[in-house]
């Protein structure tokens, strides 16, 4: 396995890891995962420090996702030896049998110990 294939396999189990409520809901996994300088523009147009994001992710109900989510098309894009951007498609089962589909982009950091999302941008798509 070259690194490449490594690293993809790393930052992707860390991205998967703030889709599952477990980890939406520990104050301490959140601070591991976040860099400090974490920046995340919303759907909305909002822009959220990691502070911010902390909080709403530590407030989500049970039921805030309306089902399971689903992810795929993962790729990975080295920006430097030591930050990659990573881009991939998720989908969602709504209360309402629609599904909500987004395409998402985060730039991870490695801080000589560990990966942290330094950046996320989520886009709704049709499909």
């Amino acid at each position: 396995m070259n690194t490449l294939e490594i690293r993809i396999k790393e930052i992707r189990a860390r991205e998967e890891a703030l889709h599952r409520p477990e980890i939406r809901r520990s104050r301490q996994a959140l601070e591991d995962l976040l860099a400090e300088s974490f920046c995340a523009f919303g759907a909305s147009g909002t822009v959220y420090r990691r502070a911010d994001m902390i909080e709403l992710m530590l407030q989500e109900s049970d039921s805030a996702g309306n089902g399971e989510l689903y992810s795929g098309d993962y790729a990975l894009r080295p920006i430097s030896a030591d930050a990659a951007l990573l881009t991939y498609r998720t989908w969602r089962k709504q209360a309402d049998r629609s599904e909500r589909h987004v395409l998402r982009n985060s730039i991870w950091k490695y801080d000589g110990r560990r990966w942290q999302m330094l950046f996320h941008q989520g886009t709704p798509t049709r499909h």
